[in-house]
């Protein structure tokens, strides 16, 4: 039997120890340790990778402390719209969502998209209406509502800033928890398959229905037996231009570098040469995993079959 894991993350940015209540940082490791058990309990039961990633996603959408479903920020428009992705390695097959509104777990939207549309990739009202047809759970307005992420909105609404939740120099005070709020999950099953999977509520006070890279296939998300299965955090601008996840595994396709290698030539390299700050979680189909980032924080945990676990936040 093959090495099976799986790593998470819940997102990467300035998060520094000097922020963080002893409170706050036990229910993020809390969150974090609850959606990487999921996870793994797919792939003891030697459940498929794609599934074990829908399954780590969806626990870190149902968290209010997670820019992605509950908690998910505000728009310029004052509502949510989430974005999220899927991709199985075994035969790169994906799906993506991009502007939905009311799916409680975008991840799971996405998942129908992969196996029930004949496409990849949905927007908007589209994207809603499939969800609708589909049967996945939708939740009033009420449901996403997070004080926290109103009060950050409050803060820019009546400007032309956006937030990646991260680094707006204007509300620096209001806006301890500086991270860019993205979650993302990537496994290798018992058969060698892995997968990848991404969701987001985005930048606060985002205009003109931005999306960023989390659902973009090849850029925040991507997935292949052949070489690796890559999550991105960050500003996603700079991955959709750096076409980040898909850059990894050509290095390892291409070059013979290995999946640490490959991580830190992107992150460390090709991504800060234009300004790209943030990280990415990855995997391979012999169970190795990395997770790396050149922000000062990534919430992040990764668990093995031979008994290796983590759960981090700082550097």
């Amino acid at each position: 039997m093959n090495t099976f894991s799986i790593a998470i993350h819940g997102g990467a940015g300035t998060i520094v120890k000097e922020d963080m209540t002893a409170e706050l940082e036990e229910a993020y490791l809390q969150g974090l340790k609850e959606a990487l058990e999921a996870g793994y309990a797919v792939l003891e039961q030697e459940g498929e990778a794609v599934n074990a990633v829908k399954a780590a996603l969806a626990v870190l959408e149902d968290n209010i402390l997670f820019n992605a479903g509950r908690g998910s920020v505000f728009t310029k428009k004052g509502v949510q719209e989430m974005d999220a992705a899927i991709m199985d390695g075994s035969d790169l097959s994906a799906g993506a969502v991009a502007g939905v509104r009311n799916v409680r777990n975008p991840i799971e939207l996405a998942m129908e998209v992969m196996r029930n549309s004949n496409h990849v990739f949905l927007s908007g009202k589209g994207a809603n209406d499939f969800a609708i047809k589909q049967g996945i759970k939708l939740e009033p307005e009420e449901y996403f509502y997070s004080q926290f992420r109103y009060d950050q909105w409050k803060a820019l609404r009546d400007s032309d800033n956006y937030s990646l939740d991260h680094t707006n120099h204007q509300i620096e005070e209001l806006l301890k928890d500086k991270k860019f709020g993205t979650v993302g999950a990537v496994a290798c099953d018992s058969k060698g398959n892995i997968a990848a999977a991404t969701s987001t509520g985005g930048m606060t006070n985002k205009k003109y229905g931005r999306v960023g890279d989390s659902p973009i296939i090849g850029c925040g998300t991507y997935a292949n037996n052949k070489t690796c299965a890559i999550s991105c955090t960050g500003h996603g601008e700079l991955f959709i231009r750096g076409v980040a996840a898909y850059d990894v595994s050509c290095l390892v396709e291409y070059k013979g570098l290995s999946l640490q290698e490959a991580m830190n030539e992107v992150v460390h390299h090709k991504l800060m040469a234009i300004g790209g700050e943030g990280g990415m979680i990855g995997i391979d189909a012999q169970g190795n995993y990395a997770m790396v980032f050149n922000s000062a924080g990534m919430y992040r945990a990764a668990k093995k079959s031979d008994g290796t676990c983590e759960v981090d936040i700082y550097k």
